[in-house]
Order: C-alpha cells, then structure tokens, then sequence
C-alpha cells in the first residue's frame, strides 16, 4: 500500500520536474495565491487604497457637445445681427441711458416699486392673517378684497382711483354718521398722480401677497405647532421663531417674482402722465422719433433693476435654507472657485502620469 502512494507521488512529480529541466518557466502562484501585484498586472490587483498610479480617462459626452456647438451658433448669430444691424442705433442707446431725464424717471420707478412693494406686502400680510382667523367676518373681508382687486386690470384700478374726486368730492375724517369732522380736503388735491400710482399698484399688490403668504404659511405642518404648544412655547414666539422662518421657503420665490413684476407694472402708470421711466422714455422718443433705441434704454434699465432683484432673492433664499439643507448651497463665486481648483488638480494628476 505505501510502495504504491510512493509511485503515484513520483509519477506526479516527474512531468513538472520535467518541465522544469526542459526550460519551461514556471509562472508561479496565483494571485489568490499571493501572487506579485502592480500596475503592470492590473487584473490581479486587490482592494486598492492610493489611486496615484491610475489614469483618469474622462467620460465622453458627444451629445452634450453638440447641444453646445447649436446653442453656441445660434448666440453667435443673434450677438453678430445686434451688432452689425445699424438700425438698432447703439450710439443713440448710448446717448440716452444716462440721460438726467432718464435717470430721474428711472428713481421714480424705483421709488414706486418700493413703496407699493412695502405697503403692499404689510396689507397683504393683514389680509392673510385675516383669511387665516376663526372670525367669518374677517374671513369674509378678506376673501372679498382679494377677489375684487384680483378680478379687475391693473389699469382700470389706477383709472379709478385717478378720477375718485368724481365720485367724491371731499375726503373727511371724523366720527361716522354724524357731522363731527375732524380733518377734510378736497379729493382731487389730495389724490395727486403720484398718490392714485402708489394708491393703485399697492391695493393690487396686496390682494396677491395675501394669498401668498397665506400659501406659505398653510405649508408648514400643523404637527409642529401642536408640539409647540404642548411644550408651552406661547403664541407669537410659535409664529415667530418656528411658522414664520418655513413659511419664508414657500413665500420668497413667488413673492420675488411679484416684487419684479411690480418693476415692470410701474410702466401702466404712464396713462396718469406720471414721469416714471416709461413715461420718460415715451416723451423722448415722441420729440426725437428715436422709437427702437429709446424703447431698448428702458429695456436695458428694467432688465439691470430684474437682475439686481434675483442676486437679492438667491442670497435671501439661501439663508432661509438652513432648516431644509445639511449644507448651505454654494454661492456661484465659490462655485467658480471650485470650478477651476477641480480643473487645476485634475490637469497637474494628469501630467504628473505622463
């Protein structure tokens, strides 16, 4: 029995011996085995924990570049019609964008939209906390307010309030249904053209902030005031320090878009003659005939005065976010900054491979 494992051992043994004296390396272990690993046998590598020695290939995009080539022609070709079109008058643009005529219009836009935007967003907030009480005849005002200044033009609404001393001739305040009066002036000194445009632009502005806000403040769970109060926070810190700060998420991106769209409704306020920039521009251009370039100098003013109001509203919106993000969004300087660090590593790992 053991004369015959010896044979069967030898006879084993005899080919790889064989093979040996014949010149025939032998490719030693596996790498299951413990074989030698490195960059020249990639296959038999393991875990790995230092990445120097890899190659970055970048993934390839071809359609993402060809998006890009069309979108780009067709920049080009609008940039190199604005430019080579004599008709659009840049000189003329040039000219008058910082006429004094056109910057003082310009502040009486900018004046309008701030205070209507103020007493705008005040009233509005009244008439939401108003929709939102357990009075019906709060709720009752409230809706009703919303659905007439809703349900009528902007323009008709400033028409209105133009010609109330129409309707009324004296203003007087006093004690109702008696002849008590302690203040009265006649209504057509007291609603001037700049009083019927402030008058106009925030009764229309409230009716929408309201429900805005309102919107806003629905979005928040009721669960959280219910724990709230089940820890004896009271009333107006509930409303103040945990509604109102998740309400901001829901209300600033509707609310900066009503705010720029009150920018651009300033210019209905040109029926009322009112030398706001769009009036401005109209007396010009209807002296001078310069229509185009005198309409794209208001174009240019109101596209600066949009674009101020979005920085605005991404910084004021980023930092209401905390309470729904980990980490606060970049702003886009430290996206840039970002950008070419991630582009400067990935260039000196590429050429340090080479």
């Amino acid at each position: 029995m053991s004369s015959t494992a010896t044979r069967a051992a030898q006879s084993a043994a005899g080919p790889a011996s064989a093979g040996t004296d014949a010149g025939v390396s032998n490719p030693g272990p596996s790498a299951e085995q413990g074989g030698p690993r490195g960059p020249e046998n990639p296959q038999s590598r393991g875990p790995a924990t230092d990445y120097a020695d890899y190659r970055l290939v970048p993934s390839r995009h071809p359609w993402r570049w060809v998006g890009t080539a069309v979108v780009a022609l067709g920049v080009a070709a609008v940039a190199w019609s604005l430019a080579t079109n004599p008709r659009w008058e840049w000189g003329v643009v040039a000219q008058w964008f910082t006429a004094q005529s056109v910057v003082n219009g310009l502040v009486e836009t900018l004046k309008l939209t701030a205070i209507s935007g103020a007493l705008g967003f005040i009233l509005g907030f009244i008439l939401a906390l108003m929709r939102l009480s357990a009075s019906p005849l709060l709720v009752s005002v409230s809706w009703t307010f919303s659905w007439i200044f809703r349900s009528t033009p902007l323009l008709v609404q400033m028409l209105l309030w133009y010609n109330l001393g129409y309707l009324y001739e004296k203003i007087s305040l006093g004690i109702p249904f008696t002849d008590v009066r302690f203040f009265e002036v006649q209504t057509t000194t007291l609603i001037s053209q700049f009083a019927a445009a402030v008058l106009g632009l925030t009764l229309n502005q409230a009716a929408y902030s309201a429900e805005i806000i309102r919107g806003g403040i629905l979005s928040v769970d009721q669960g959280q005031l219910e724990a709230a109060a089940a820890l004896g926070i009271p009333a107006w810190r509930r409303s103040t320090r945990i509604v109102l700060p998740q309400a901001m998420r829901a209300i600033l991106p509707t609310a900066f878009n009503e705010i720029i769209g009150l920018v651009k409704g300033t210019s209905i306020v040109y029926v009322l003659a009112y030398s706001e920039l769009f009036y401005t521009v109209q007396v010009i251009y209807n002296r001078t005939q310069q229509v185009l370039p005198l309409l794209l100098v208001a174009t240019l003013w109101y596209v600066v005065i949009t674009s101020v109001l979005s920085v605005f509203q991404y910084y004021i919106e980023r930092h209401y976010s905390k309470g729904a993000v980990r980490t606060l969004p970049l702003t886009p300087l430290q996206k840039a900054r970002r950008f070419f660090a991630t582009h400067a590593a990935t260039d000196n790992r590429a050429r340090s491979t080479r």
